[in-house]
């Protein structure tokens, strides 16, 4: 079991959250508490960078979905980088590789 680390960082683009170790359903709950805590203005991007991500579940899927929601009702935009291949099959099985942009990596996503 590895445990979930996020850790925030500041971008000329908006926040960028580095998640890694296991977000499932004992601990999608702390990427939701700590969105709640982020003011996200219009125009800024916020970037989930998921490179350290081991494993994500059906309640890791709803926390990035709740990310994204947020985003949008703040008229900012959301972009997933470095998303670990067992993940990215989960997201085009249910089609949400339509909904979030991708990245290779979050500098990346910064700059788009």
């Amino acid at each position: 079991m590895n445990p979930l680390k996020i850790t925030p960082r500041d971008t000329p683009a908006g926040p960028l959250l580095e998640i890694a170790g296991e977000l499932d359903y004992s601990t999608a709950g702390e990427l939701r508490g700590l969105l709640a805590t982020l003011s996200l203005r219009p125009g800024q991007r916020l970037v989930l960078d998921l490179a350290g991500m081991t494993f994500c579940d059906s309640s890791g899927i709803t926390a990035l979905i709740h990310a994204r929601n947020q985003a949008r009702a703040a008229h900012a935009e959301v972009a997933l980088a470095a998303v670990p291949s067992h993940t990215l099959r989960t997201l085009r099985i249910v089609g949400l590789d339509q909904i979030f942009p991708m990245h290779p990596d979050s500098g990346t996503a910064i700059r788009a």
